[in-house]
């Protein structure tokens, strides 16, 4: 078992088919196939069912595949470090932001690192905290910038910053004129929030509960778009940092006042826990720092 064989491995593992892996890999799928079957050889147990539709890993290949993906990572950082002592940082990182922050920080992101170190292949991931918090722990991706609070993720963690939650509504709603809306005042109002399982829903139940409001939640959104659209059509408020909707407010879509009393959320810095990080991670998680300071 080899690094070439775990990386083809995880390739058709991840796309569920050959001929897609070659197409990632620029490697030829018999080749790609030859791989597979030595490997299966190597292991003595079949790793994917084969149909026609595709290749779908069997309890043995996902027991592999959820236990080499950080040693797949740590190797590859290691090449890409031996290889950058003589210059400058080089690899592939993986990051993922969370929607809210993730359309103010991609593009300043990937124009620093294009620029500034070009030896870095980035990929962007966008998606709720939940999801890059489960990546992390399995080292599916090299850093995240998450929402806290730092203290309950079981990661290497750097608060970034704390972001004060604003009532978000469609134009034309009343928010813009107002200083700031209570807990109180939500209760009459229908709210759009994601299902429970996600942070900000965890943040603003919590909030709620502590000040004994109720508070009818008529829509959930699981995605950061669709919870906009939703929003922005009139049909229910919702609670987000104000960067976050800062584009669509100065084009008349929405609106948005403070939140009274002040509710923060914790903007995080993750990292696989006790594992390190490749120079080029280094630097991306630099990168990172500055450019979250920079937020609206």
């Amino acid at each position: 078992m080899d690094l070439r064989q775990l990386r083809t491995f995880r390739a058709v593992a991840e796309l569920g088919s050959l001929s897609k892996a070659s197409d990632r890999l620029r490697i030829a799928q018999p080749a790609l196939s030859r791989q597979i079957k030595l490997l299966e050889h190597d292991l003595k147990t079949p790793l994917f069912v084969r149909h026609g539709r595709g290749m779908v890993p069997t309890d043995a290949g996902r027991m592999l595949f959820e236990r080499t993906a950080w040693l797949v990572r740590r190797l590859e950082q290691a090449r890409a470090d031996v290889m950058a002592v003589a210059g400058a940082p080089a690899g592939r990182v993986v990051i993922g932001l969370v929607p809210t922050v993730g359309g103010e920080l991609a593009a300043r992101i990937a124009r620093r690192i294009t620029a500034e170190f070009p030896g870095i292949q980035l990929r962007l991931v966008d998606a709720y905290g939940g999801f890059l918090v489960d990546w992390l722990h399995r080292s599916e991706i090299d850093l995240a910038v998450v929402y806290g609070p730092a203290r309950s993720l079981h990661l290497d963690v750097e608060v970034l910053r704390r972001d004060a939650m604003f009532v978000v509504g469609a134009a034309g709603q009343g928010l813009a004129g107002r200083s700031d809306v209570s807990l109180a005042w939500l209760a009459d109002q229908p709210l759009v929030l994601p299902s429970a399982p996600h942070g900000l829903r965890a943040l603003v139940d919590g909030a709620a509960a502590a000040a004994g409001v109720a508070l009818t939640v008529t829509v959930e959104a699981d995605s950061f778009q669709p919870l906009l659209d939703v929003v922005a059509a009139g049909v229910g408020l919702t609670l987000l940092p104000a960067y976050a909707v800062a584009g669509r407010i100065a084009a008349g879509l929405l609106e948005a006042c403070p939140l009274a009393p002040r509710l923060e959320r914790e903007l995080v810095l993750a990292l696989p826990a006790r594992q390190g990080g490749s120079l080029a991670t280094t630097m991306v998680a630099k990168i990172v720092r500055d450019e979250v300071s920079g937020l609206g």
